[in-house]
C-alpha cells in the first residue's frame, strides 16, 4: 500500500466508509489476548449481571478498528495520535461503520487533522475522536 498524498486531500473530504460485521468471538478473543478478562467483554450472562444489555466492546478494540480505517486510508504508520471520547456501547454480534472527515491541513507539518468515529448500523455514533495523520 502507498502512502496517501499531502496534495491529494483537501478539507472536508471524507475516508472510505469501512462498515464490518463485528462478530461475539473476536470480541472475546481481542479481549483475552488483552488480558481483558471481565465477564463484560466475553459473556452476555455475566455482562447482564453487571447491568449491561449483553457483552461490550473493549474500548480500546474500538480505538484499534478506527486506527486500522485510518491507516487503511493514509498508509501504515502514518498516524500520530489518536484521541477518542465513548459515548455509548459497541454491541459485538452487531454491523459498525468506520467513518472520518478531513477538517484541517498543516502545510508546515504535512499533517491533516480528521474526526472519526465509530457508529452503529444506524448510525448512532459511539465512539467519537480525532486524529492526527501525516502525508507524504
Amino acid at each position: 500500500m502507498t502512502a496517501r498524498r499531502f496534495a491529494e486531500v483537501e478539507e472536508g473530504d471524507g475516508l472510505p466508509v469501512r462498515e464490518l460485521d463485528l462478530p461475539k468471538d473476536q470480541v472475546r478473543a481481542f479481549a483475552r489476548a488483552a488480558h481483558q478478562w471481565s465477564p463484560r467483554f466475553t459473556d452476555d450472562d455475566g455482562a447482564r449481571a453487571e447491568g449491561l444489555p449483553g457483552m461490550i466492546t473493549p474500548g480500546n478494540m474500538s480505538m484499534g478498528l478506527l486506527t486500522v480505517a485510518i491507516e487503511s486510508w493514509a498508509g501504515v504508520g502514518t498516524l500520530r495520535r489518536l484521541g477518542t471520547t465513548f459515548r455509548g456501547l459497541v454491541l459485538p454480534g452487531r454491523t459498525v461503520r468506520l467513518c472520518g472527515t478531513i477538517t484541517q491541513k498543516q502545510e508546515q507539518t504535512r499533517t491533516v487533522e480528521l474526526d472519526v468515529w465509530l457508529e452503529s448500523a444506524d448510525g448512532e455514533r459511539l465512539v467519537l475522536g480525532t486524529a492526527t495523520v501525516a502525508l507524504v
